[in-house]
C-alpha cells in the first residue's frame, strides 16, 4: 500500500487503467476512484471467453460481481475502512437488460440487510474503458482519526 497525503493505491487491487489512486481521504469521507473485476495479480478478467482472434464472446457478470466486490474490499482495507463503512455506491453495468437481475441478486448476497445497506445508484452505459461488465464507485465513511 501507497498513500501519498490522502491519496491511497494498494497491489491488493488492480492497478488504475489511467493515472489516479485507487482512492482519496477527504475528512472522514473516502472516495474510491471506478473500480472493476480485473484479477489484481494478471490483470485477467474474471469469467471472459474471447474467439480464437482474441474479439470478447461471453462474460459471467456473477464472476464479475465477486470479483469487483473483492476489489473494492481490498481499497477499503488498504484506507482504514471495511465493507460496512460503505454510504453510496454508482454501479455502471454495460449491458443493463441482460445482467440487472444477477448483478441485483449478487448485491443481495454481499448486502443481505437492508437497513446497513449503502445507498445505490446503478447506470446502464454503453462501455467501460475495459473489457469488463461492471464498474463501483464508492463513497465510504472512515472512523474519526484518533485525539
Amino acid at each position: 500500500m501507497s498513500a501519498v497525503g490522502d491519496s491511497i493505491r494498494t497491489d491488493a487491487a488492480p492497478r488504475p487503467v489511467g493515472l489516479y489512486p485507487h482512492a482519496r481521504r477527504v475528512g472522514e469521507l473516502l472516495f474510491l476512484s471506478g473500480i472493476g473485476p480485473r484479477d489484481p495479480a494478471g490483470n485477467g478478467i474474471p469469467g471472459n471467453v474471447h474467439d480464437a482472434d482474441g474479439r470478447l464472446i461471453a462474460y459471467d457478470i456473477g464472476l464479475q460481481c465477486r470479483a469487483v466486490f473483492s476489489n473494492v474490499r481490498a481499497v477499503l482495507e488498504a484506507s482504514g475502512a471495511g465493507w460496512d463503512d460503505l454510504v453510496d455506491v454508482t454501479v455502471y453495468l454495460t449491458d443493463m437488460a441482460r445482467d440487472f437481475a444477477a448483478y441485483n441478486a449478487a448485491w443481495a448476497d454481499a448486502f443481505p440487510d437492508i437497513d446497513r445497506a449503502p445507498c445505490r445508484t446503478t447506470l446502464g452505459i454503453t462501455a467501460l474503458p475495459t473489457p469488463i461488465a461492471i464498474e463501483l464507485k464508492c463513497i465510504a465513511r472512515l472512523a474519526r482519526p484518533a485525539e
